[in-house]
């Protein structure tokens, strides 16, 4: 059994913190930028300096081998000498770094020291701490010289320190894995699909592999991917599984998932995280954190918070870390974080992987085979992971602020920060005027608008300097939020590459408007994927693979596995109405025929019908000129911006019984499109209006033409498969177990074009072309007499 891992920038971290939990990071430095630092340093090294070398020592506990491992940033070895170099970037000046900093950066390179002092059998050594402040460039260098004996005792007393908590972690993986190699599979048999789907996945984290699996509703993915990947870790093939989802109901599914196992007797630890928006305690609001009691100290009892939680809890969700928290006075989101360390599963959102700003830097610093990633509804991805790299500022907010200054009082350090806040305006205003010199309201660059991120990066650097010296008042909260909103672009801007476009927009109220717009971060998820053995992604709806594969930075090494349908294709009806076009100038032509369908195929039985609709305006325009020739039939509509309550309203009408057919009028791509189950009889009709394409807007104009230059697909990925897949997932909603049964009446006579025939799934390839409304109705009730022969 190979050693267990542990990273020495995490033992120093973990035995040596202390103190205070400061809030979020104010550094401007990403990790890219930071690695290109590093890089620079490393260069004017000189001759003899050796870069990133790998510096490992095996130690033996409770029976098992652990590999304390890392890499030196530099090291000159001479035949009189040896130095070690310790490079750290930030913001704050170096005097201004607080002692436990410095104790953990000096730490670092002490344990290094240690190491290459015993390997190399050197009895003394020289560490090197060079800080390279990011804002000024400054460059501070500090030596020290320490005995091998100083710092063998050093390193031993850490190991010391963390021996306890390593036996402790050691002896759960032993009861966890003698509870994954008796675990059989939750259910008494496998659907159709399940046991080739966990079979695929076994092999795909045995060889390291990157897999995309296409599922149709109903095959049971989640523990098909869960159950697979567990037996893995009893095999130590790996060690810690990352379940990411999109939406918190998925997650809510995977606890689920694990929970039918843990019924079934295995025993294993997890955690659910939640935002941190979320999860805060009321009290912790606008507090500052030199005066947050959940803050003050946080590092002096976080070990004991842990240790109560791990003795005394396996299925950690929000409720569970909120009682902890309060129990110790930890902040809760950060208090969660540190729990996640000792977990054996962590379900949590795409951005704790993939997002350069918020991703999880104690797990995906550099490559750890101990990782493994699913990526549920992984179609999802595509559009959020161009958000991630996506960042937008606007002057609205400056023009805001300065106002609010006015207010604040006239003392001299409110003065400096609106002085600040007026040479941002200044920068906004220099890329505006050659828009109103133009008489354009919108420009689009390929090149980095560098002035103006400098610009940015000289008011956030004096924002650092003045905001702790300010009392905690609501102008300082509002410089706070702005300053981070900065923080973003600056800190995308490290990413800026070919694949990036400028846009500067002045908006109708003369505001204007930067945004850095990312048309493919596929390279950058693809470094988010080496940070584990493997991932498999899987979904619903992932046609064409290419497209996926591509998209999502796996486009060389991305393997393959479709999956038919778990039900019977006779359960489903897949009808295509050649005789409605909805392109934007037939839609009145075509109205009247799309109500008298719908009518057909919610008159042909009585029951519950969705009909998907590409837009709001659409929605509304058949909706009512449905209702003026229909009466009879009880109708609800989805509405813009609703709560949480309207949402389970209208999920809840699907339960109850009416003397008539329900009809739920919903948006395509929207909230009731994908991610509900309405099984039996809650759903037995779905009507789908359009191809789904997507409004045409600049922003899709700039990645079509992308795409065009790169691969000649540019309509299709801008277009026309985003807009499919929502076609897709709307349709999913309709057959959710072998109970279900219905139709799917695809409303645009551009669906039987083989265009579009050639994404449908599988399990749609019995579609059929209806040519009138009579024909429609005829086929329908057809369907439903042979259904119940």
């Amino acid at each position: 059994m190979a050693a267990k891992k542990i990273g020495i920038r995490e033992l120093v971290e973990f035995v040596l913190r202390a103190g205070d939990l400061n809030s979020s990071s104010n550094s401007q430095n990403t990790a890219l930028e930071g690695a290109q630092i590093h890089r620079k340093l490393q260069k004017a090294g000189g001759e003899n300096y050796e870069k990133e070398v790998y510096v490992k020592r095996t130690v033996s506990m409770a029976g098992e081998d652990y590999v304390i491992d890392g890499r030196a940033d530099g090291v000159i070895q001479t035949a009189d000498q040896l130095l070690i170099e310790e490079i750290k970037t930030s913001d704050p000046d170096f005097e201004d770094l607080s002692e436990n900093t410095l104790t953990l950066y000096w730490s670092q390179a002490k344990v290094y020291g240690a190491i290459l002092t015993h390997d190399l059998d050197l009895p003394k050594v020289t560490l090197r701490l060079t800080y390279y402040q990011r804002t000024t460039d400054e460059i501070t260098k500090t030596e020290h010289t320490y005995t091998s004996e100083e710092l063998q005792t050093f390193f031993d007393g850490l190991i010391e320190e963390y021996r306890n908590w390593l036996v402790m972690r050691s002896d759960w993986r032993k009861t966890r894995n003698k509870s994954i190699k008796a675990l059989k599979f939750p259910f008494d048999e496998y659907r159709n699909g399940q046991r080739d789907l966990a079979v695929a996945v076994y092999k795909t984290i045995a060889l390291k592999k990157r897999l995309f699996v296409e599922a149709p509703t109903g095959t049971g993915k989640t523990i098909s991917t869960l159950f697979p990947s567990i037996k893995a870790m009893g095999e130590d093939l790996c060690d810690r599984l990352f379940y990411l989802t999109a939406k918190q109901s998925t997650r809510s599914v995977a606890e689920k998932g694990l929970q039918l196992m843990v019924d079934k007797g295995l025993q294993i630890k997890s955690i659910t995280l939640t935002a941190k928006d979320k999860i805060i305690f009321p009290e912790e609001v606008d507090v500052a954190p030199e005066d947050n009691p959940y803050m003050i100290g946080y590092y002096d009892r976080l070990k004991d918070g842990i240790r109560d939680v791990f003795e005394h809890e396996n299925q950690i969700t929000r409720p569970t870390i909120e009682k902890y928290a309060k129990k110790h006075t930890l902040d809760p989101f950060e208090f969660s974080l540190d729990i996640s360390t000792f977990m054996d599963v962590i379900i949590c959102d795409y951005n704790y992987l993939f997002d350069p700003i918020v991703y999880l830097q104690r797990f995906f610093t550099q490559p750890e085979d101990a990782n493994f990633f699913l990526v549920d509804e992984a179609h999802n991805l595509v559009s959020r992971s161009r958000d991630m790299y996506t960042a937008q500022v606007d002057d609205g907010d400056t023009d805001d602020l300065i106002k609010a200054g006015k207010t604040a009082g006239k003392n001299e350090d409110i003065q400096g920060i609106t002085n600040q806040l007026k040479k941002v305006q200044t920068v906004f205003d220099q890329v505006k005027i050659p828009l109103t010199e133009q008489h354009k309201t919108q420009a689009v660059t390929t090149e980095e608008l560098t002035g103006f991120r400098h610009g940015l990066e000289k008011f956030n650097s004096f924002v650092q300097d003045w905001l702790p010296k300010q009392p905690q008042t609501p102008f300082t909260s509002q410089i706070l939020d702005f300053y981070f909103t900065l923080l973003r672009y600056v800190k995308i801007s490290a990413f800026y590459d070919e694949s990036y476009r400028v846009i500067v927009t002045i908006e109708e109220d003369q505001s204007v408007s930067v945004k850095e717009l990312c048309l493919d971060p596929s390279p950058y998820l693809d470094m988010s994927l080496k940070m584990g053995r493997g991932v498999v992604f899987f979904s619903a709806t992932l046609s064409p693979m290419d497209y996926f594969k591509e998209t999502l930075g796996c486009a060389e090494n991305g393997l393959s596995l479709q999956l038919t349908s778990p039900f019977l294709e006779q359960r489903q009806n897949i009808l295509i109405t050649q005789y409605v076009n909805t392109t934007y100038h037939q839609r009145e032509n075509s109205l009247g025929s799309i109500v008298d369908s719908i009518f057909e195929m919610v008159n042909a039985k009585q029951g519950n019908y969705l009909i998907f609709c590409p837009s709001y305006k659409y929605m509304t325009q058949i909706e009512n000129a449905f209702l003026q020739k229909y009466q009879q039939f009880n109708v609800i509509e989805q509405s813009n911006q609703m709560n949480e309550a309207a949402r389970k309203e209208f999920l809840d009408a699907f339960a109850k019984n009416y003397p008539h057919s329900l009809i739920g009028f919903s948006v395509l791509g929207g909230i009731f499109s994908e991610g509900i189950d309405l099984v039996g009889d809650y759903l037995i009709g779905v009507a789908i209006v359009s191809v789904g394409l997507p409004g045409l807007s600049d922003e899709r104009n700039l990645l079509r033409d992308y795409f065009d230059q790169k691969n000649g697909k540019g309509f299709e990925y801008a277009y026309q498969l985003p807009g499919m897949n929502h076609v897709l997932q709307a349709a999913g909603r309709l057959i959710r177990s072998d109970q279900d049964a219905g139709n799917v009446v695809l409303m645009d006579n551009r669906f039987g074009n083989q265009r579009y025939t050639r994404l449908f799934p599988r399990h749609w390839q019995h579609y059929q072309r209806v040519y009138s409304v009579e024909q429609l109705a005829k086929n329908v009730q057809g369907f439903w007499q042979k259904l119940d022969e």
